[in-house]
């Protein structure tokens, strides 16, 4: 093989691992991360991502739901208040409390924390 066509190959091959595995990286979930994922996907993603319950109100999208300074319903996005909102509910978002114990709910919260990757 000549020294061009073995370049050629290899800026291929590089080329399609990265649009592959895309051009940045992004470092893995912690265990807390994990498990907190795991719960958003079980509890909370049938309405917020994927609304398989048909609700007429389209619950907020929660991606990213710290990048931003309020809550959708305008509360400050901090710990307190997103944990306040899941525990007593708003709107037609039911009550939550009783149903995350506090490891849990820290779970949840620093998923929310990744901007749910």
């Amino acid at each position: 093989m000549t020294f061009q066509r073995s370049t050629l190959i290899l800026s291929i091959s590089l080329s399609s691992v990265m649009l592959i595995t895309g051009c940045r990286s992004t470092t893995p979930l912690t265990d807390q991360e994990a498990a907190g994922k795991h719960l958003y996907e079980v509890r909370c993603a049938h309405c917020h991502e994927d609304n398989d319950l048909e609700l007429k109100t389209v619950p907020p999208n929660l991606h990213a739901v710290f990048n931003r300074a309020t809550l959708p319903s305008g509360a400050p996005a901090t710990d307190a208040d997103v944990k306040r909102a899941i525990l007593a509910g708003k709107g037609m978002m039911p009550s939550f409390n009783g149903r995350f114990d506090d490891a849990q709910m820290a779970a949840l919260l620093a998923y929310l924390h990744t901007g749910l990757r």
